[in-house]
Order: structure tokens, then C-alpha cells, then sequence
């Protein structure tokens, strides 16, 4: 089994949320809610569940756009929470995002030299010579020319915009790239040939992913382990060769919405019953008011996630 090199601990965020714009009254979001997760060197992890179930909160809490309330990260054998601005620049090098808008990530009053030159310049790398190279470089091995050098964001498609993404990102040579929904602001035909150019730069960089994303299909096939998050908690943990096992009834939910040539219908979430109201979450269980295996305990006390198999874990009752 590989290293452990970022360990997530008991890590929350709440926010202070006004019940009514008019109203004085405040209630408390937690967004993300007590997470554990140890991620290892060089695997591609994947991160489902429904949009609001906290998977972007997270993202932001271990890139440091957002500050936690609680909990640890700790990479390798730094201690990162706590740290401030100056001391977290090495980590701002070591890890690198790929948004889900490309439009949206990049400055449309830069070119893309200037878009991916900026990286270097902040971290003071290369003379100007070396970053011309390194440009150079990452264009072709994202499968762009680098007479593109001139061009604008607005100028290119939006599959080209993503890979200007992804080169900003390998420009630094990160270790840890987290990407969030980098595929689902796509045409379905580019979709795949991102999926492949994140899977080539993995196999050639040895780099770690945290692939986000709400397409548990998608994730099942390219992930070697993967998380599954509702209401701010991480309610599974599991390896891709387990994923046609037992799981949280949730995950079944998730996995059964998936249409399939043999079903002749789509299975619908909703069906399953709304989700509560993150500022008013049920007691127990968070998902016991849309789960049709429920049993009394669900309803008053909250599970923990165990080990119900080697590296499968479940926050559930029923196992």
C-alpha cells in the first residue's frame, strides 16, 4: 500500500447563514462536517455526491481558500493548518487546481503565455529563457501548439480552455492536483479526451489527484479509490474493486439514478425524497429522512464510519 502523504483530520467548516434577508436570526451551515480522509502518494481518488453535499467546500479548505474551524491537514510531515501566508506559499506550489468553468479561472485580459507564465513568476522560477521552455513544454503535453502563446482565452474553444487549465496546473510540477468538476462545463465529445489527458499526466508525473466530481459512473472507472460525501460528511470510503459490493444506501441511490441500456428507465434522486434543509439537519443519521432501509436507531443516533471489509468503510447502522 502506498504513503500516506495528506492526512485530513476531524476538518469542519460552518458558516453563519441569516434565516431571512430581513431577519436578525442566524443559523449555522456546516458545510463540511468532522471529515477524516488520508489520501495516498500517486492514486487518483475520487469525491462524489450530490451538488451541495460540501465537495467544493472541501476542495477550497485543503487548497486554503477557505480557513477551517476545525481539524488537521497535514502533508507528509508538515502540520499545515495553522501556518500563515508566507509559511503556506511552499504548499501553494505543491498543489494546484483545475476548476470547473475554464472560462470563469482564466484572466481574459491576459494572453495564454501571459496566463501561464504568471505561476513562474509568482514562485520565481527560471529566468526568461527557462519559462518560455516550460510553456513551450506544457502546451505540447496537453496536446496544444505553442503558437497559441498569443492567443486569448476568448479565442479558444471551451475543450481549449481546459487545457490551458490543466497546463497552468503542471507548469508549477505539482505533487497533488485537486480537480473539481473539470469536465462537466464540457461538450460530452471533449469530456473524454480530458478525462485521458488527466490520466496520461497522472501515469507521467506520478502526481495525486482529488477528482471531484456529481458522475459517480465516471468515477467508478477511473478512480482507484473512491469518497462518497452527503450533507457535509463522508458517508463511504471504498476501493474500486469493491465498488460492486455492499454499500451506504446512499451510494445505491447515487448508482442506481445511472441510466443503462438495459434499464428503460432513468431512476430519479428525487424519488428517493428531497434533502433536508442543511441548516436544519435531522437528528441520527442525516440521510435516514430519505432512506428506505431506516431502522429505529437511524433516527436518534448518528453512525461512524468502520472498516465493514479491508479499506471499506460505512457510516451506516445496517452494517
Amino acid at each position: 500500500m502506498s504513503e500516506t502523504i495528506l492526512a485530513i483530520q476531524n476538518l469542519s467548516k460552518i458558516y453563519k447563514i441569516k434565516t431571512h434577508p430581513f431577519s436578525l436570526k442566524y443559523a449555522w451551515l456546516k458545510a463540511v462536517n468532522d471529515v477524516s480522509l488520508n489520501i495516498r502518494k500517486g492514486e487518483l481518488l475520487g469525491l462524489v455526491g450530490e451538488s451541495g453535499c460540501g465537495k467544493t467546500t472541501l476542495a477550497k479548505l485543503l487548497l486554503f481558500l477557505e480557513k477551517p474551524d476545525q481539524g488537521k491537514i497535514q502533508w507528509r510531515d508538515t502540520l499545515l493548518t495553522g501556518l500563515g501566508p508566507k509559511k503556506l506559499k511552499f504548499w501553494r506550489r505543491l498543489v494546484q487546481p483545475i476548476f470547473q468553468d475554464p472560462f470563469a479561472s482564466l484572466n481574459p485580459k491576459q494572453t495564454i503565455n501571459q496566463i501561464l507564465q504568471e505561476p513562474l513568476l509568482i514562485h520565481h522560477l527560471g529566468d526568461s529563457r527557462k519559462r518560455n521552455r516550460a510553456v513551450n513544454q506544457v502546451l505540447t503535453e496537453v496536446g496544444l501548439s505553442p503558437k497559441l502563446k498569443t492567443a486569448y482565452p476568448h479565442q479558444l474553444s471551451g475543450g481549449q480552455r481546459q487545457r490551458i487549465a490543466i497546463a497552468r496546473a503542471l507548469i508549477l510540477k505539482p505533487e497533488f492536483i485537486i480537480a473539481d468538476e473539470p469536465t462537466s462545463a464540457l461538450d460530452v465529445s471533449v469530456q473524454a479526451q480530458i478525462v485521458n489527458l488527466l490520466l496520461e499526466s497522472q501515469a507521467k508525473r506520478q502526481i495525486t489527484y482529488l477528482f471531484i466530481s456529481h458522475n459517480l459512473s465516471l468515477v467508478a472507472n477511473i478512480a482507484e479509490r473512491i469518497a462518497v460525501m452527503y450533507m457535509g460528511k463522508l458517508i463511504e470510503i471504498m476501493e474500486r474493486n469493491q465498488f460492486l459490493g455492499e454499500h451506504h444506501p446512499y451510494t445505491e441511490v447515487l448508482w442506481s439514478s445511472i441510466p443503462r441500456l438495459e434499464r428503460k428507465t432513468k431512476i430519479n434522486v428525487q424519488q428517493w425524497g428531497e434533502p433536508p434543509n442543511p441548516l436544519s439537519l435531522p437528528s441520527g443519521c442525516v440521510f435516514h429522512p430519505r432512506c428506505k432501509q431506516k431502522i429505529e436507531i437511524c433516527k436518534k443516533e448518528e453512525p461512524s464510519l468502520k472498516e465493514i471489509k479491508p479499506g471499506h468503510w460505512i457510516a451506516c447502522h445496517l452494517f
